[in-house]
């Protein structure tokens, strides 16, 4: 015989479980789209625009951890991939704010969202070199390319694994990228000489 009471409690569970789950990435899809957006902003110099879908976001994640807890939340992958999303466009942020890269203080980011954000950080500065070749601000470009070589420099050390390997490698190749812009950049500007 099955124990009722078991099977009754374990389905209000799993139901309850699954509820929570929908609301997680309904609420971690908002983070994404935002911090996508504030990334495109920032590339177009909306800075307004970017920090209030910022913010936008970090009341989301706060309210999502304060709904469902901390562990819970970290349960689903949508809310830690909308945690790397959001990292990359505050460390972007931050740089075109400042020049540098340090701590998020706003929330508490989990280490793994940091490395994903700091890798694809990389994605974010290869765009904005791109745009300064266009520009002919080609001492930014330097600039960039010693942060990504920073960035990399950095994270040899955590010696990553699995998917984190496979963004710390494309990390890898936007440095290739940019070490070849400058490269390029320096051959024509010596040829013009």
């Amino acid at each position: 015989m099955i124990d009722k009471k078991f099977i009754s409690a374990l389905r209000k569970n799993y139901l309850e479980k699954n509820s929570q789950r929908r609301q997680i990435i309904s609420s971690s899809n908002i983070v994404l789209n935002n911090s996508k957006k504030a990334i495109f902003a920032l590339h177009r110099q909306d800075f307004d625009l970017a920090e209030n879908n910022m913010k936008e976001s970090e009341n989301i994640i706060k309210k999502i951890e304060k709904s469902f807890g901390a562990d819970r939340v970290k349960e689903e992958g949508a809310y830690l991939a909308s945690l790397e999303e959001y990292t990359e466009a505050k460390l972007f942020l931050q740089f075109l704010k400042t020049g540098k890269i340090s701590k998020i203080k706003e929330l508490n980011i989990p280490s793994e969202a940091y490395i994903g954000g700091l890798c694809d950080l990389s994605g974010e500065l290869i765009r904005k070199a791109t745009n300064e070749a266009i520009n002919k601000n080609f001492q930014e470009i330097k600039k960039i390319k010693e942060i990504i070589n920073d960035i990399l420099n950095e994270l040899i050390d955590f010696d990553v694994i699995g998917y984190m390997r496979t963004k710390y490698d494309q990390a890898r190749g936007n440095l290739k990228k940019i070490e070849q812009m400058d490269y390029e950049i320096s051959l024509r500007e010596n040829f013009k000489k």
